[in-house]
């Protein structure tokens, strides 16, 4: 599957990938990624970038919104092949290491087999990597706080649950929320599309992960970049809202 490309605003760029997705976010010629994709996805991470005039040597940095290998894909091949520096949430830095693992384990995904889409997606996993052994030897928590002095300012927002470290970015100035899986639009393994959390079985702590629902729709803006499914146009806390009461 090629990646494909959809510019949402002026230097914004949402990448769907092998069901998931990564934000490029474009200055001049020096780009800010958000997330990598599963390790698979990296012929897909490299098209995008040339794609929007860009080039992984340009990348002034790698954000990651959440230490899962769906989003941690080729942090790693771009820290070591062009020295960019891979930045997360303190808390979610041993956790990009491999230090520990707040993951969907093969039990998890066994017991829940009988959901629809379910197995399709663990098939799909295994075929793209989501279940090598994928660290990033040397993560950095993000220098400073507040905007990021990279392409985009984005503004991380610690949105636990999920992970521990989870964050969302934010983009004051454009209206836009990067919000990785703390607030989804759809899923492989959801029968609903728009503004949801994951099925519980992803998630590492469930009642966290609503609670940052409020975080999230706290954030001014219009337009939502999640991890998985597709852009979702309308105030974000709207959006918010709705998820929350979807998983009540």
């Amino acid at each position: 599957m090629r990646a494909e490309v959809h510019q949402v605003a002026d230097g914004t760029f949402l990448v769907h990938g092998n069901h998931v997705n990564w934000v490029i976010l474009k200055d001049g010629d020096a780009v800010t990624l958000v997330d990598t994709g599963y390790p698979g996805d990296r012929e897909g991470v490299l098209e995008s970038l040339a794609a929007v005039g860009s080039s992984p040597e340009a990348v002034a940095a790698v954000l990651i919104t959440h230490a899962h290998n769906d989003h941690l894909g080729s942090a790693e091949y771009l820290r070591t092949t062009h020295g960019t520096p891979v930045y997360l949430h303190p808390a979610e830095v041993p956790h990009a290491r491999r230090d520990f693992l707040q993951q969907a384990t093969i039990g998890d995904v066994v017991r829940n087999a009988w959901r629809p889409g379910v197995v399709s997606w663990a098939r799909h996993v295994l075929k793209v990597g989501g279940t090598d052994h994928n660290p990033v030897t040397a993560p950095e928590p993000f220098p400073g706080e507040g905007p990021l002095d990279l392409p985009g300012r984005p503004v991380p927002v610690h949105t636990p649950g999920h992970t521990d470290g989870h964050c969302v970015y934010h983009l004051p100035g454009a209206g836009i929320v990067i919000s990785g899986d703390a607030l989804v639009s759809g899923h492989a393994t959801s029968r609903v599309q728009g503004p949801q959390i994951l099925l519980d079985f992803f998630q590492h702590e469930r009642a966290r992960v609503v609670d940052s629902l409020a975080v999230i729709g706290a954030l001014d803006g219009d337009t939502l970049l999640p991890g998985h499914g597709p852009v979702h146009r309308g105030s974000v806390r709207a959006a918010a809202e709705q998820a929350r009461e979807r998983a009540s």
